[in-house]
Protein backbone atom coordinates (compact mmCIF):
# COMPACT_ATOMS: atom_id res chain seq x y z
CA UNK A 1 0.00 0.00 0.00
CA UNK A 2 1.51 3.48 -1.23
CA UNK A 3 1.57 6.76 0.77
CA UNK A 4 -0.94 9.60 -0.69
CA UNK A 5 -0.39 12.98 -0.05
CA UNK A 6 -2.37 16.06 0.68
CA UNK A 7 -1.63 19.73 1.41
CA UNK A 8 -2.55 21.27 4.98
CA UNK A 9 -4.02 24.44 5.33
CA UNK A 10 -1.09 25.41 7.65
CA UNK A 11 1.29 24.22 5.09
CA UNK A 12 3.38 20.88 4.62
CA UNK A 13 2.28 17.55 3.92
CA UNK A 14 -0.27 15.01 5.49
CA UNK A 15 0.53 11.13 4.21
CA UNK A 16 -1.76 8.56 4.20
CA UNK A 17 -3.00 5.18 3.16
CA UNK A 18 -6.00 3.97 1.65
CA UNK A 19 -7.48 1.11 1.20
CA UNK A 20 -10.89 -0.49 0.14
CA UNK A 21 -14.51 0.99 -0.41
CA UNK A 22 -17.18 1.59 1.35
CA UNK A 23 -17.76 3.05 4.63
CA UNK A 24 -15.01 4.88 5.94
CA UNK A 25 -12.46 4.13 9.06
CA UNK A 26 -9.99 5.69 10.16
CA UNK A 27 -7.09 4.31 11.96
CA UNK A 28 -4.91 6.29 14.23
CA UNK A 29 -1.30 5.40 15.35
CA UNK A 30 -0.21 6.02 18.52
CA UNK A 31 3.02 8.56 19.59
CA UNK A 32 6.27 7.93 17.62
CA UNK A 33 4.40 5.73 15.29
CA UNK A 34 3.39 5.57 12.03
CA UNK A 35 0.61 4.16 9.72
CA UNK A 36 3.34 1.32 9.84
CA UNK A 37 1.86 0.23 13.02
CA UNK A 38 -1.11 -1.20 11.18
CA UNK A 39 0.85 -3.35 8.78
CA UNK A 40 0.12 -6.76 10.62
CA UNK A 41 -3.92 -5.83 10.28
CA UNK A 42 -3.41 -4.77 6.40
CA UNK A 43 -4.38 -8.54 5.30
CA UNK A 44 -6.73 -8.86 7.71
CA UNK A 45 -8.83 -5.73 6.77
CA UNK A 46 -12.41 -6.74 5.75
CA UNK A 47 -14.04 -5.75 2.54
CA UNK A 48 -16.72 -3.37 2.27
CA UNK A 49 -14.93 -0.55 4.05
CA UNK A 50 -12.74 2.36 2.93
CA UNK A 51 -9.92 2.44 5.75
CA UNK A 52 -8.09 5.11 5.80
CA UNK A 53 -4.36 4.95 7.86
CA UNK A 54 -2.80 8.55 8.27
CA UNK A 55 0.67 9.68 9.72
CA UNK A 56 -0.06 12.14 12.09
CA UNK A 57 2.01 15.25 11.43
CA UNK A 58 5.74 15.14 12.46
CA UNK A 59 5.40 11.36 12.17
CA UNK A 60 5.91 8.88 9.50
CA UNK A 61 6.16 10.25 5.62
CA UNK A 62 4.10 13.73 6.57
CA UNK A 63 5.44 16.84 7.74
CA UNK A 64 6.40 18.37 10.52
CA UNK A 65 4.94 21.92 10.65
CA UNK A 66 5.67 24.37 12.94
CA UNK A 67 3.16 25.39 15.39
CA UNK A 68 1.54 23.52 18.21
CA UNK A 69 1.11 20.11 18.69
CA UNK A 70 -2.08 19.83 20.86
CA UNK A 71 -4.44 16.96 20.26
CA UNK A 72 -6.82 20.16 18.65
CA UNK A 73 -4.83 20.44 16.15
CA UNK A 74 -4.19 16.69 15.14
CA UNK A 75 -8.04 16.34 15.27
CA UNK A 76 -7.93 19.62 12.66
CA UNK A 77 -5.28 17.60 10.36
CA UNK A 78 -7.70 14.90 10.71
CA UNK A 79 -10.71 16.75 9.50
CA UNK A 80 -9.12 18.51 6.78
CA UNK A 81 -8.10 15.32 5.28
CA UNK A 82 -11.45 14.12 5.77
CA UNK A 83 -13.01 16.69 3.65
CA UNK A 84 -10.61 16.46 1.75
CA UNK A 85 -11.13 13.18 0.33
CA UNK A 86 -15.12 13.67 1.20
CA UNK A 87 -14.75 10.54 3.35
CA UNK A 88 -17.36 11.70 6.48
CA UNK A 89 -18.75 11.17 8.42
CA UNK A 90 -16.13 7.80 9.44
CA UNK A 91 -15.32 5.75 12.53
CA UNK A 92 -12.42 7.20 14.05
CA UNK A 93 -10.14 4.15 15.93
CA UNK A 94 -6.79 5.82 17.35
CA UNK A 95 -4.12 3.69 19.38
CA UNK A 96 -3.10 5.62 22.54
CA UNK A 97 -2.04 9.27 21.32
CA UNK A 98 -4.31 8.41 18.53
CA UNK A 99 -7.11 7.65 21.18
CA UNK A 100 -6.42 11.06 22.46
CA UNK A 101 -6.57 12.41 18.68
CA UNK A 102 -10.11 10.88 18.33
CA UNK A 103 -11.71 12.40 21.50
CA UNK A 104 -10.00 15.90 20.11
CA UNK A 105 -11.85 14.87 17.01
CA UNK A 106 -15.33 13.71 18.67
CA UNK A 107 -15.45 16.90 20.72
CA UNK A 108 -14.96 19.67 17.62
CA UNK A 109 -16.64 17.64 14.58
CA UNK A 110 -19.13 15.31 15.93
CA UNK A 111 -21.04 15.98 12.27
CA UNK A 112 -18.10 14.30 10.69
CA UNK A 113 -18.40 11.11 13.04
CA UNK A 114 -19.99 7.35 13.26
CA UNK A 115 -18.39 6.36 16.18
CA UNK A 116 -15.58 6.00 17.63
CA UNK A 117 -12.78 4.02 19.49
CA UNK A 118 -9.69 4.52 21.68
CA UNK A 119 -7.11 1.36 21.59
CA UNK A 120 -5.14 1.03 24.73
CA UNK A 121 -5.43 4.88 25.06
CA UNK A 122 -7.80 6.83 27.67
CA UNK A 123 -10.42 10.29 28.23
CA UNK A 124 -8.34 10.62 31.25
CA UNK A 125 -5.16 13.50 31.77
CA UNK A 126 -1.91 12.37 32.14
CA UNK A 127 -1.28 11.95 36.08
CA UNK A 128 1.64 14.54 37.88
CA UNK A 129 3.81 11.68 37.31
CA UNK A 130 3.08 11.08 33.72
CA UNK A 131 3.32 14.96 33.45
CA UNK A 132 6.66 14.77 34.60
CA UNK A 133 7.73 11.59 32.71
CA UNK A 134 6.84 14.24 29.44
CA UNK A 135 9.21 16.42 30.56
CA UNK A 136 12.40 13.97 31.34
CA UNK A 137 11.30 12.51 27.65
CA UNK A 138 11.50 16.42 26.03
CA UNK A 139 14.74 16.44 28.37
CA UNK A 140 15.91 12.89 26.72
CA UNK A 141 15.30 14.47 23.23
CA UNK A 142 16.87 17.42 23.53
CA UNK A 143 20.33 16.46 25.45
CA UNK A 144 20.83 13.03 24.41
CA UNK A 145 18.77 12.19 21.09
CA UNK A 146 15.82 10.65 19.28
CA UNK A 147 17.23 7.05 19.22
CA UNK A 148 18.20 7.56 22.93
CA UNK A 149 14.51 8.09 23.86
CA UNK A 150 13.00 5.09 21.51
CA UNK A 151 15.15 2.91 23.33
CA UNK A 152 13.77 3.59 26.44
CA UNK A 153 10.14 3.74 25.25
CA UNK A 154 9.86 0.74 23.21
CA UNK A 155 10.53 -2.05 25.62
CA UNK A 156 7.79 -0.46 28.12
CA UNK A 157 5.04 -0.71 25.04
CA UNK A 158 4.99 -4.55 24.99
CA UNK A 159 3.95 -7.43 27.44
CA UNK A 160 7.10 -8.61 29.39
CA UNK A 161 7.13 -11.32 27.45
CA UNK A 162 6.96 -10.44 23.35
CA UNK A 163 10.62 -8.56 24.32
CA UNK A 164 12.21 -11.86 23.86
CA UNK A 165 9.77 -13.89 21.71
CA UNK A 166 8.56 -10.72 19.39
CA UNK A 167 11.91 -9.59 18.58
CA UNK A 168 11.24 -8.57 14.91
CA UNK A 169 8.14 -6.63 16.41
CA UNK A 170 10.44 -4.55 18.93
CA UNK A 171 13.12 -4.03 16.14
CA UNK A 172 10.80 -2.67 13.81
CA UNK A 173 8.26 -0.14 16.45
CA UNK A 174 12.31 0.96 17.16
CA UNK A 175 12.81 1.53 13.59
CA UNK A 176 9.31 3.24 13.34
CA UNK A 177 9.83 5.85 16.31
CA UNK A 178 13.45 6.22 14.78
CA UNK A 179 11.62 7.87 11.92
CA UNK A 180 9.63 10.55 13.90
CA UNK A 181 10.61 14.38 13.47
CA UNK A 182 12.58 15.09 16.99
CA UNK A 183 11.18 18.91 17.26
CA UNK A 184 7.95 17.15 16.25
CA UNK A 185 8.24 14.31 19.27
CA UNK A 186 8.84 17.23 21.30
CA UNK A 187 5.40 19.14 20.77
CA UNK A 188 4.10 16.24 20.69
CA UNK A 189 4.83 15.50 24.23
CA UNK A 190 3.86 18.87 25.19
CA UNK A 191 0.64 18.36 23.65
CA UNK A 192 -0.32 15.18 25.61
CA UNK A 193 1.21 16.55 28.91
CA UNK A 194 -1.33 19.55 28.17
CA UNK A 195 -4.36 17.78 26.96
CA UNK A 196 -7.64 18.06 29.46
CA UNK A 197 -9.57 15.12 31.03
CA UNK A 198 -12.17 13.58 27.98
CA UNK A 199 -14.07 11.05 30.27
CA UNK A 200 -17.65 13.30 29.16
CA UNK A 201 -16.96 13.15 25.60
CA UNK A 202 -17.18 9.48 26.44
CA UNK A 203 -20.03 9.85 28.64
CA UNK A 204 -21.77 12.00 26.28
CA UNK A 205 -21.64 11.24 22.77
CA UNK A 206 -24.54 9.95 21.04
CA UNK A 207 -21.91 7.72 18.78
CA UNK A 208 -21.36 4.19 19.55
CA UNK A 209 -17.64 3.90 21.36
CA UNK A 210 -15.25 1.07 21.29
CA UNK A 211 -12.36 1.23 24.06
CA UNK A 212 -9.97 -2.11 23.70
CA UNK A 213 -6.83 -2.94 26.69
CA UNK A 214 -4.30 -5.04 27.00
CA UNK A 215 -4.30 -6.81 29.74
CA UNK A 216 -0.38 -6.63 30.16
CA UNK A 217 -0.28 -2.73 29.15
CA UNK A 218 2.80 -1.11 31.44
CA UNK A 219 1.69 2.28 29.72
CA UNK A 220 -2.22 2.65 30.30
CA UNK A 221 -3.76 0.33 32.71
CA UNK A 222 -6.98 -1.31 31.92
CA UNK A 223 -8.74 0.55 34.60
CA UNK A 224 -7.79 3.94 32.71
CA UNK A 225 -9.03 2.55 29.57
CA UNK A 226 -12.31 1.15 30.93
CA UNK A 227 -13.35 4.40 32.50
CA UNK A 228 -16.73 4.70 31.58
CA UNK A 229 -19.52 2.38 30.96
CA UNK A 230 -22.86 2.65 29.06
CA UNK A 231 -25.17 1.71 26.13
CA UNK A 232 -23.06 3.27 23.77
CA UNK A 233 -19.21 0.92 25.57
CA UNK A 234 -18.07 -1.65 24.33
CA UNK A 235 -15.19 -3.00 25.94
CA UNK A 236 -12.85 -5.22 25.33
CA UNK A 237 -9.99 -6.44 26.82
CA UNK A 238 -7.14 -8.32 25.04
CA UNK A 239 -5.64 -10.80 27.10
CA UNK A 240 -2.14 -11.52 25.73
CA UNK A 241 -1.58 -7.90 24.59
CA UNK A 242 0.76 -5.12 26.07
CA UNK A 243 0.10 -1.79 25.01
CA UNK A 244 0.61 -3.00 20.72
CA UNK A 245 -2.22 -5.10 20.46
CA UNK A 246 -1.83 -4.17 16.13
CA UNK A 247 1.45 -6.19 16.68
CA UNK A 248 1.48 -8.67 19.70
CA UNK A 249 -2.34 -9.55 19.05
CA UNK A 250 -3.39 -8.89 15.60
CA UNK A 251 -6.22 -10.69 14.88
CA UNK A 252 -7.68 -10.57 18.32
CA UNK A 253 -7.35 -6.81 18.23
CA UNK A 254 -9.26 -7.29 14.20
CA UNK A 255 -11.94 -9.52 15.68
CA UNK A 256 -12.86 -6.42 18.27
CA UNK A 257 -12.70 -4.09 15.47
CA UNK A 258 -15.14 -5.90 12.66
CA UNK A 259 -17.44 -6.99 15.82
CA UNK A 260 -17.87 -3.21 16.61
CA UNK A 261 -18.26 -2.22 12.91
CA UNK A 262 -21.00 -4.31 12.55
CA UNK A 263 -22.85 -2.63 15.35
CA UNK A 264 -22.28 0.71 13.85
CA UNK A 265 -22.83 0.06 10.38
Amino acid sequence: MENKFVALDGGGKFSYKEQGTGKPVVLLHGFCGSSAYWDELLPLLPNGYRWVLPDLRGHGQSGAPAGEYSMEAFAGDLAQLLKGLDAGPAIVLGHSLGGYIALAFAERYPELLSGFGLIHSTGFPDTDAGKEGRLKGIATIEEQSLPAFIEGLVPKLFAPDHLQSMPEAVARTIEIGNSTDPQAAIRTLQGMRSRPDRNDVLSNTKVPVLLVAGAHDQIIPVERTFSVGGSQITQRLIETSGHMSMLEAPEALMEAIESFLATVY
